[in-house]
């Protein structure tokens, strides 16, 4: 444990961070899995509609900088390219 008053701060504020960026990372993860099994279930019509929102939640873990912005640019081009193999 810390002694120094600001290191004590470092702390809570590190943990702070740690909690948001977990729920923000978790959220990505569930949205991703719910457009992947849109796709594997072959329902085209949900899958569309999904895929805008997924989109958004992953550009918004790399605006807090919960992931890197090549990392997400890689995971929205895979997620086209399996929306778009449906067709």
């Amino acid at each position: 444990m810390p002694n120094i008053k600001s290191a004590k701060k470092r702390v809570l504020v590190t943990d702070k961070k740690t909690e948001r960026n977990k729920a923000l990372k978790s959220e990505m993860k569930t949205e991703v899995k719910k457009l992947l099994t849109a796709i594997q279930n072959g329902d085209k019509e949900t899958a569309t509609s999904l895929f805008p929102h997924t989109c958004s939640v992953i550009d918004g873990a790399v605006s807090k900088g919960v992931i890197k912005k090549n990392t997400a640019a890689n995971k929205k081009s895979g997620l086209a390219k399996k929306l778009n193999a449906m067709a």
